[in-house]
C-alpha cells in the first residue's frame, strides 16, 4: 500500500472532512492514519533491539538499508502486551520527514470517510489520550480512532 508521502495530514483526509485513511488493528480496537502518511505496510520483520531505549522502542528494522525505529503500538497505548506468539505488522509511516514502523496487531483496509461521521474526540478523555487522537469516525458497524502520527512519536510519558 505505497501512498504519496507527506509530512501533514493533507486537506483531503484531515478529520473532519471526507478522506481516505489505512486502518489497523491493536488490542482489537480500529486506528486509521491519513493515507498519505503511509509508506508502506509490512510483515513481521527481524528486529535489533536498542540498549537504554524506552520500552515503547521495540528495536529498529532494515528496510531496504535505511534504519526504522519500530515503537510497539500496545506499549504506546498502555495496553497489555501482544501474545508471544503473535507477530505483529509493520505500518511504516513519515512523521518529520523520517520513516518510523509502528508495530500493530493487524493491518486493515484503506477506507473512504465522510466528514459527516467525524467527531471530535470527547473532553473528557484522559489527557495522554487526548494528544494522541484526533477524533473519531463513526462507521457502519464501528468506531474509528484518527491516530495523530506526529504525537505518537513524541516518547515523553
Amino acid at each position: 500500500m505505497d501512498a504519496t508521502v507527506s509530512n501533514s495530514i493533507s486537506d483531503s483526509a484531515a478529520p473532519g472532512r471526507d478522506g481516505r485513511f489505512a486502518t489497523f488493528y491493536v488490542d482489537r480496537l480500529l486506528f486509521g492514519v491519513d493515507v498519505a502518511e503511509v509508506q508502506e505496510v509490512l510483515r513481521a520483520q527481524a528486529m535489533t533491539r536498542v540498549p537504554l531505549a524506552p520500552a515503547v522502542i521495540s528495536g529498529l528494522i532494515n528496510l531496504r538499508g535505511q534504519l526504522v525505529t519500530a515503537l510497539d503500538m500496545r506499549q504506546r497505548l498502555k495496553l497489555a502486551p501482544r501474545a508471544a506468539d503473535h507477530a505483529p505488522m509493520n505500518i511504516v509511516v513519515r512523521a518529520d520527514d523520517e520513516p518510523l514502523s509502528l508495530l500493530v496487531d493487524e493491518i486493515g483496509d484503506v477506507i473512504d470517510v465522510v466528514a459527516e461521521s467525524f467527531e471530535r474526540r470527547p473532553s473528557n478523555l484522559d489527557s495522554r489520550v487526548k494528544e494522541l487522537i484526533r477524533g473519531v469516525y463513526k462507521l457502519k458497524d464501528r468506531l474509528m480512532l484518527v491516530l495523530d502520527t506526529n504525537s505518537i512519536i513524541a516518547l515523553a510519558d
